[in-house]
């Protein structure tokens, strides 16, 4: 299925590539900036009852434009950007579905439980997603952490799916290497998904066409979503059609209904 996405930096709706981002903010390669508020993308999400979509704060200076998008369709989509096991709770308050996490479970590049089991008790695993977005370094993908460019020791794969489905509801998985490059999907990481994740998933990164929304739903047997960034006629791509994706997912979830 498609899921939408609100991506944010300096209040404003965005696309980048998403292996440029830093701390400092220099040198990100920026594909489309929008004149239109976050609401506006909410509302139109919530028009066509897009659920499962997510509103990420890439930096700071987001808060506001974060709230308001949340506010425009309570409990219609998820969060994430600094959240903490401090300000999760007040996401949700805010209308956010679930909350989205990675760096704050990391420390000093491995996976701190105790701070992912905080965050269990405090919000519960229900409304808890897990962002693994990751890197590929040999055959193996490493989850990053911090603007996707500090490497951490885990390694997304079967055992480490299994591990972690105990502690969140889905998982988030950028593909930080083709993130914005409208070069098409990382069919062998959305494989890899499709053939262990036990959880509801949705990959981001690289999606060029509709085609890679079909691909994306017949490895993952259904399990498995895809959010569509720059391609999107939304965000000023000429790649994929909104209202075709908005038609898929009307197809799919007929024919899942009188099968």
């Amino acid at each position: 299925m498609f899921r939408p996405c609100i991506d944010l930096r300096q209040g404003q709706v965005v696309q980048i590539v998403g292996g440029t981002l830093s701390d400092s903010g220099a040198g990100v390669r920026t594909n489309f900036v929008s004149e239109r508020p976050p609401r506006w993308f909410a509302e139109q999400y919530r028009q066509d009852q897009l659920t499962g979509g997510h509103v990420i704060a890439l930096g700071p200076g987001n808060e506001a434009a974060a709230r308001e998008a949340l506010a425009a369709w309570p409990g219609g989509l998820q969060y994430g950007g600094g959240v903490t096991g401090e300000n999760a709770a007040s996401w949700l308050e805010a209308g956010a579905s679930h909350v989205i996490v990675t760096s704050w479970v990391f420390r000093e590049g491995r996976l701190d439980r105790e701070r992912l089991q905080q965050l269990v008790s405090s919000i519960g695993r229900e409304r808890l997603v897990l962002d693994l977005s990751c890197r590929q370094r040999g055959d193996d993908y490493f989850v990053v952490t911090d603007r996707w460019q500090k490497f951490t020791d885990l390694r997304v794969e079967p055992a480490t799916l299994a591990d972690l489905a105990g502690s969140c509801a889905e998982f988030l998985i950028h593909a930080v290497d083709v993130e914005g490059l409208c070069r098409g999907i990382d069919e062998g990481l959305v494989q890899r998904l499709a053939e262990s994740s036990p959880l509801p998933t949705t990959y981001a990164g690289g999606a060029k066409s509709l085609a890679d929304l079909e691909r994306v739903e017949e490895l993952g047997q259904g399990r498995i979503h895809l959010t569509i960034g720059s391609a999107l006629d939304l965000f000023g791509g000429q790649g994929v059609r909104y209202a075709d994706c908005v038609a898929f997912n009307r197809r799919v979830a007929h024919r899942e209904r009188t099968a």
